[in-house]
């Protein structure tokens, strides 16, 4: 479990790959430096497990599954990417809860300056924007933001300028690809309420059956 606050990132310095996957390896000097092999760090809002680590260096498993369904699989040498380990119990909660299983990838859409500010127009399928509100919030490369617009296509954010100096949103222009995670929440009310809408059109046909309406 992570909450989407980035604490910095890091550089892939190779990708092998391999049957049913590949290994990624980066640099991360902080996360390194705290990381034990079997501990779990999101990259791009990706949850992975560290399976070794030397000095400042650390690798990863990546599957088939993740390559294709990710923004991983385009990943090249040289390339920063969001790092977060995950919580533990003395950890500050400061974003939303982020379980790193990264729901599908967006497309950037259109970036509009607003002062020191940016907005980003983020192009998303309906399985992210049927859990998007305004003001709620989503998972960006891991980085946990709100949204400011539900769109049909997808949604806006604002990035001010300390997420885009710290992350790779800072970067990223149109037509990039960027991991969405919805809130977690979200999904849990949404499956509650369809069940009761499925209970309730039940008893209604059993009313309707009965002749009692």
């Amino acid at each position: 479990m992570f909450t989407g606050l980035i604490i910095g990132m890091g550089e892939i310095t190779a990708i092998k790959r391999r049957s049913g996957g590949a290994v990624l390896f980066l640099k991360a000097d902080e996360t390194a430096l705290s990381a034990n092999i079997g501990d779990s760090i999101a990259i791009n809002g990706v949850c992975l497990t560290a399976v070794s680590k030397k000095d400042n260096l650390i690798s990863f498993d990546l599957s088939d599954e993740t390559l294709r369904s990710t923004n991983l699989g385009s990943l090249k040498t040289g390339d920063r990417v969001n790092l977060e380990p995950s919580l533990t119990p003395d950890s500050r909660i400061g974003g939303h809860f982020v379980t790193g299983h990264v729901d599908s990838a967006g497309k950037i859409k259109a970036k509009k300056n607003l002062g020191d500010m940016v907005k980003i127009e983020i192009e998303a399928p309906s399985k992210i924007t049927d859990y998007l509100v305004e003001k709620g919030s989503v998972a960006v490369d891991g980085i946990s933001l709100t949204v400011v617009d539900v769109l049909k296509d997808g949604f806006t954010i604002i990035i001010i300028p300390h997420t885009a100096k710290l992350t790779t949103i800072g970067f990223k222009n149109i037509g990039d690809t960027v991991n969405l995670e919805a809130d977690i929440l979200g999904k849990y009310v949404a499956k509650f309420l369809n069940k009761e809408k499925d209970k309730d059109a039940g008893f209604m046909k059993t009313l309707r059956k009965e002749g009692y309406i």
